[in-house]
């Protein structure tokens, strides 16, 4: 564990952070903008969508697994919802939904990666744990929610190879966001 001193946003100790049992809040050394938070939480939030869907298509390689298809239903459904057809013949429409729902999963990643850039911004540091946990949650919640509300799963009825084949991958998500956020805040 790192030792802790109390820094100020210019940099120099004077007591404008404040230490936490899950992280650090106080601007710390770098003077980096709200905005320019939010982008490396985008940056650090694609970085972790990467390491997901790296996780989870070994996964399908390794366990000759098929793709879910959940994204692509969320994709219809909410299209239904908004009464917004997605236009095309039966191949054509298809072929959009099937683009439209891995988006789905970059938008849900690169929107808990900007969630993450605008804590760090208002001086929030958790620990590596912690922050690993927090965004794992996240894009637990980002990526299923809308899927679980939408009807098309139900994480109560999902066995435990089934909760392993989704963490695991969210696991890497949080891992590398976690990893990319501090590097980003290394001096």
């Amino acid at each position: 564990m790192r030792p802790f001193v109390l820094v100020s946003a210019t940099g120099t100790a004077g007591g404008m952070a404040k230490r936490t049992p899950v992280g650090t809040i106080g601007k710390g050394k770098r003077g980096i903008s709200t905005l320019g938070w939010a982008v490396r939480g985008a940056a650090a939030g694609a970085a972790g969508t990467t390491a997901l869907n790296a996780v989870t298509y070994l996964d399908m390689t390794v366990r000759g697994r098929g793709s879910s298809s959940t994204p692509e239903q969320t994709v219809e459904a909410l299209a239904q919802k908004a009464h917004l057809p997605i236009p095309g013949d039966e191949e054509k429409r298809q072929n959009r939904i099937e683009g439209l729902g891995p988006m789905t999963g970059l938008v849900a990643g690169i929107g808990v990666g900007v969630l993450t850039g605008l804590a760090r911004a208002s001086g929030f540091r958790s620990q590596p744990l912690v922050g690993t946990l927090l965004t794992t949650l996240g894009v637990l919640v980002a990526s299923n929610g809308p899927m679980t509300a939408l009807g098309i799963t139900d994480p109560r009825t999902w066995s435990a190879t089934d909760w392993i084949s989704d963490v695991v991958p969210h696991l890497a998500y949080g891992a590398v966001l976690k990893t990319t956020m501090d590097a980003f805040d290394r001096p």
